[in-house]
């Protein structure tokens, strides 16, 4: 058979390896289907198979080894789709990531493809199918009909039930719950009057999930003012609607949405942080807009990630709605996209590609002429910078819908009281060393009231480390440079970085005393005192331990919503996006967590969590009130969330960052040299950190400063040994200039697991 016509002789080919290269292949004599720009093929790669992407055709000036003799190319193995998988657009975004990023073009092309068209095992994914029984033959006369099934009168039967369901049913339906034997159903086949066919079934999350009453409510007049405002907006503005909490975001969301899909006949996507606000936001969603949502996020099995993906690829849907890969959903003619919770630090993707969803995302739509929406009410200093400049649109939602007011927050000190015990001093019980006597008083008002409250501790397990009494030795990781957490149940020592787990001790490893304390608390440790304090409370404890089941999330915010809950007591997961009218309390058990934490963004992290938490609080008519207890009261992270003041806290934050500078003033990037020895690691660290120097200094990169090098906060992870230095400056393209070079030129070691990694624009330096 000879070549098609639209078959390159040669193709190039983009595989998702740590090569910042391309690979030149021949095209096969005969493809499967057509050979063109974003279709997966697979290819022969040193003794394996690979799943590529084409990129277009290939360079016969790439075929050139050594001494300069010719390279024969090895042959594309197989085209295994009909249409191209990776679409223009979403092809131009993971070019765009691969620039920005510094990573290779076949590791931005992964990610934007689900786990199914990824693996080398299986590169056409099955769908999943069930039997479908169909009339093939109608009779109109109950006469003929009469005679014709006169001697199988269970055949009519079965022919006058599927002509009642509109002519076809499921086979598994009609023998398992209606009891029709096989030999009926093949009877009707080999008369004629029925066929039997397979058909493709989509697997749907949410099929035994009902979905909310869809009703509409009225915008505020704050709500259509932004709604106008972001319909009217021109092609690739970027929005920041800075709302406080309550002041109905969502509502604004969907009536975009409504403007965008339904009026405009464009599709939308729609990013939130956790996958615990997934189910709640996807209700409201479902709600308005039916079965044209898709869901896309890593708690789907790779089959019903793989589902959507397709029902979005053939525009069988129209609105995304998912976590940070939902950004890549292969939607085309996009009105829209909506980062909820835009300073969340969730959307940064933890490895290669290290990419940020918001910054995609804006990227995406300026190439689409879609509008982007980035809504929090505690907007990251980032973004808060642009909208000041004017590179982003700000629109603000100043009040709660409804009239509600924000609730009242206070503060509870938790240094008066806790000095010394003087003699003759009563022993205070674990009761009032978690909870403090005024949050004590609101929760049993709380409960006698039959309202609800949440609790907010961010530290989960039972204790956060044993400490020997005798010589204060602390039960470390062996892989990990941090403590292990104790965990009552089941009871265990267990790193919160790599997972290790192991028996707790009976003697200290370092002075063999039997004398071992728990110090710090954790959420099991919260819940047992609570249901000691509050026997008769309905307690629900919602983190990472709870929710490890697929929708576990959903259940446990399911009987919130249904009352079937006093206390809600969690990590970060509850703090934010949840709405609950009984909750009128709000309790954060200890605001301190996270404060300190040599990260220069920690301070903002406390006054968003802090915010956010609080604001799950009073969104029903009933009102409500808050209370922190910390013991630094006199912090501005903590000050300004007391007074729901965003402004006073970034003005103080800001100041905080001008010397030295870090963003938004100037731009990052951390890059971080691991290994499994300590000393091989500090010398290539040192001599990274040296190469940079003196390319900066040849090459003339004024405008970039490199600190460092030094050891990482977490001096070791995983069994790897880890030291960093910070590239800093003040235009993207000098920083851009000088990593993509390092990365590209500065050769590492292959002994002793020597890496480097840059990771642009971190949400955290630990």
């Amino acid at each position: 058979m000879s070549r098609p016509p639209s078959a390159p002789p040669l193709a190039e080919v983009a595989l998702p390896l740590p090569l910042f290269r391309t690979f030149t292949y021949a095209a096969p004599e005969a493809p499967r289907h057509a050979l063109v720009p974003g279709t997966r093929v697979v290819v022969p790669f040193h003794g394996r198979t690979e799943i590529g992407v084409c990129l277009g055709p290939g360079d016969p000036a790439t075929l050139v080894g050594k001494g300069g003799r010719p390279v024969v190319p090895k042959a594309i193995l197989d085209v295994p789709d009909a249409e191209p998988a990776v679409t223009p657009s979403l092809l131009a975004i993971c070019r765009w990531i691969a620039d920005y990023y510094v990573v290779p073009l076949g590791v931005a092309l992964r990610c934007a493809l689900p786990n199914a068209l990824t693996g080398a095992d299986a590169p056409t994914p099955t769908q999943r199918t069930h039997r479908v029984a169909t009339l093939a033959r109608h009779v109109e006369s109950l006469l003929h009909r009469e005679r014709i099934f006169a001697r199988a009168p269970q055949q009519r039967a079965l022919y006058e039930l599927l002509e009642a369901n509109g002519g076809r049913a499921p086979v598994g339906q009609l023998l398992e719950q209606l009891r029709f034997s096989p030999s009926v159903l093949k009877g009707l086949v080999a008369r004629g009057f029925a066929t039997v066919d397979d058909e493709v079934v989509a697997r749907d999350p949410f099929a035994g999930r009902a979905a909310a009453a869809a009703a509409r409510h009225r915008p505020t007049a704050e709500q259509q003012a932004a709604v106008e405002a972001m319909a009217g907006g021109g092609a690739g503005e970027t929005f920041l609607l800075h709302g406080v909490t309550g002041s109905g975001k969502t509502l604004v969301y969907i009536e975009l949405l409504r403007r965008v899909v339904e009026e405009r006949g464009r599709s939308a996507i729609v990013l939130v942080p956790e996958i615990a606000l997934t189910p709640q936001t996807v209700d409201r969603f479902r709600a308005a807009f039916g079965d044209r949502i898709a869901v896309l996020h890593s708690a789907l099995s790779d089959g019903e990630r793989y589902d959507a993906w397709l029902a979005l690829r053939r525009g069988e849907k129209r609105i995304a709605v998912g976590a940070r890969s939902a950004v890549f959903a292969p939607l085309e003619d996009l009105g829209a996209i909506v980062v909820d919770e835009e300073h969340e630090s969730s959307y940064k993707q933890g490895e290669s590609p290290r990419y940020h969803a918001r910054e995609v995302a804006i990227v995406r739509a300026r190439a689409a002429g879609a509008v982007v929406v980035l809504g929090s009410a505690t907007p990251s200093l980032e973004s808060w910078a642009n909208a000041t400049v004017g590179k982003y649109r700000l629109l603000t939602l100043p009040a709660r819908v409804g009239g509600a007011r924000l609730p009242r927050v206070d503060v509870v000190d938790l240094r008066v009281g806790q000095g010394r015990p003087r003699p003759g001093d009563a022993p205070r019980s674990p009761v009032d060393q978690v909870l403090s006597a005024p949050l004590q008083k609101a929760l049993a008002e709380t409960l006698e009231k039959e309202e609800q409250s949440i609790l907010l501790l961010n530290r989960r397990g039972y204790s956060a480390f044993v400490q020997c009494g005798e010589c204060g030795d602390v039960t470390t990781c062996p892989n990990c440079s941090i403590s292990l957490t104790y965990h009552r149940a089941p009871e265990r020592l267990v790193c919160h970085y790599c997972q290790h787990q192991e028996a707790p001790r009976d003697r200290c490893a370092r002075c063999r005393g039997e004398t071992l304390r728990q110090r710090g608390l954790g959420t099991q440790q919260v819940e047992r005192i609570l249901a000691e304090r509050y026997p008769a409370a309905r307690i629900a404890r919602m983190d990472v331990d709870t929710t490890g089941a697929k929708w576990a999330h959903a259940e446990i915010l399911d009987r919130v919503g249904r009352g079937e809950v006093d206390v809600l007591l969690g990590t970060q997961m509850i703090a934010k996006g949840l709405d609950f009218p009984n909750v009128t309390l709000v309790g954060v058990i200890d605001a301190d967590t996270g404060i300190n934490l040599p990260d220069f963004r920690a301070s903002e992290r406390c006054f968003q969590l802090l915010s956010q938490v609080a604001g799950r609080a009073g969104r029903g008519p009933k009102g409500g009130q808050v209370l922190i207890q910390t013991r630094l009261p006199t912090h501005h992270a903590v000050r300004c969330a007391l007074a729901h003041d965003y402004h006073g806290f970034v003005r103080e934050e800001a100041t905080g960052r001008e010397s030295p500078a870090y963003p938004p003033l100037v731009r990052l990037a951390n890059v971080v040299v691991s290994g499994l020895r300590e000393d091989a690691t500090q010398a290539l660290a040192d001599r990274a950190a040296g190469w940079v120097r003196a390319l900066m200094a040849r090459r003339g990169a004024a405008g970039v400063t490199l600190i460092g090098p030094a050891p990482c906060p977490v001096e070791r992870v995983k069994q790897r040994w880890r030291w960093h230095f910070l590239l800093k400056a003040e235009q993207p393209g000098e920083l851009t200039r000088v990593a993509r070079y390092f990365v590209q030129r500065f050769e590492v070691p292959k002994q002793h697991g020597l890496r480097v990694a840059l990771d642009r624009d971190p949400v955290a330096l630990l």
